[in-house]
C-alpha cells in the first residue's frame, strides 16, 4: 500500500523520470528537439507534443516567447500541438498564458500511481465469454481504433499508425492487449515500459458501453500489472479520467497531481 508519506517522493520521481522521458529508439521519422527547458516531440504522433520537467523559473515575456515558439514551430508544419500542463507547474499564470497564445484546455485528468506487485497477484479476471489477448498486427490495431471510435463518438483511426510505428520501433517497449467477446473487441489497453525507471505506464482502457461494470477494465489493469512485474517494474502510472480514477483508487492507486492537455490547432486560427 502506498502511504500519504510516499506521495511527495513519488511525485518527485514522476517529475524526474517520466515527464521528460525520451523513448529510444523513436518511431521512424520522428525526432525530439530541445528549446530551453522544454522537449518538442516532432513527427511521432498525429500532432506535436511539448513536455518538460519544469520551466526553470521562466516567467513573463520570456515564458510567453517560449510558448509562442512552440505554437509557431508546428504552425509552420501545418500541425497542431499539445502542451501538457500539470497541476503543480509554475508559474501559476501558465494556464492563462497558454490560453492567450491560442491554446485551448481539454479535459483534466488525474495522475495516479499504484504498486504493480499486489495487482499482479490479485484475482481480477475478465467475465465469462471475454478473453484477453496480446496483439501486434495492424488488423487488430484497426479493431481497437474502431472500438475507441464507437466509445468516444469520433474518428480514432490515428491510433493504428501511432501504435504500429511504436511497436515497429521497439516491440519490447509496449504491449497492447485486447478484451474480446466472440470476434468483437469490447475493450483494450496498452502498457509502456519506461526504461531506466521503476515505472510502467498504462494507456487506453476504453470499454464499449454495453460491457461496462463487468470487471473488464480491472482485469486489463491486472493483466498489464503482471506484464510489468515480469519485467521488473514496481509502479504503474496512469493519466486517469474521471471515470477510471475511482476504479483505480479502489485498486490502491494514489493521486499525485493533475494533468491538462492545452492544444493549439491550425483550425483555431481566425
Amino acid at each position: 500500500m502506498i502511504s500519504e508519506a510516499d506521495v511527495a517522493g513519488l511525485l518527485r520521481e514522476y517529475d524526474a523520470h517520466l515527464r521528460a522521458h525520451v523513448p529510444d529508439p523513436l518511431p521512424e521519422g520522428g525526432w525530439i528537439e530541445t528549446d530551453g527547458p522544454v522537449l518538442r516531440f516532432v513527427g511521432i504522433d498525429r500532432q506535436g507534443f511539448v513536455t518538460y520537467r519544469d520551466l526553470a523559473g521562466l516567467d513573463g515575456a520570456a515564458l510567453d516567447a517560449l510558448i509562442a515558439r512552440q505554437r509557431d514551430f508546428f504552425a509552420a508544419r501545418g500541425e497542431g500541438v499539445e502542451w501538457k500542463l500539470h497541476g503543480h507547474d509554475r508559474p501559476a499564470s501558465l494556464p492563462g498564458r497558454l490560453v492567450a497564445a491560442g491554446f485551448a484546455p481539454e479535459d483534466r485528468e488525474t495522475v495516479v500511481v499504484g504498486l504493480a506487485g499486489p495487482l499482479a497477484t490479485a484475482a481480477l479476471t475478465p467475465p465469462d465469454g471475454v478473453l484477453l489477448r496480446e496483439v501486434t498486427a495492424d488488423a487488430d490495431l484497426a479493431r481497437i481504433a474502431d472500438m475507441e471510435s464507437q466509445v468516444w463518438g469520433e474518428d480514432r483511426d490515428w491510433l493504428v499508425e501511432g501504435l504500429s510505428r511504436e511497436i515497429a520501433a521497439d516491440p519490447e517497449s509496449i504491449t497492447v492487449v485486447v478484451a474480446e467477446a466472440g470476434e468483437g473487441v469490447v475493450s483494450a489497453g496498452w502498457v509502456r515500459y519506461v526504461t531506466g525507471t521503476g515505472f510502467a505506464t498504462l494507456w487506453g482502457g476504453s470499454t464499449l458501453a454495453a460491457w461496462r461494470g463487468r470487471g473488464i477494465y480491472k482485469a486489463l489493469v491486472a493483466h498489464r500489472a503482471r506484464l510489468a512485474v515480469a519485467r521488473g517494474y514496481r509502479f504503474l502510472q496512469v493519466d486517469a479520467s474521471d471515470d477510471s480514477r475511482p476504479i483505480l483508487q479502489r485498486l490502491g492507486f494514489v493521486a499525485l497531481t493533475t494533468t491538462t492537455p492545452y492544444v493549439w490547432s491550425p483550425a483555431d486560427v481566425t
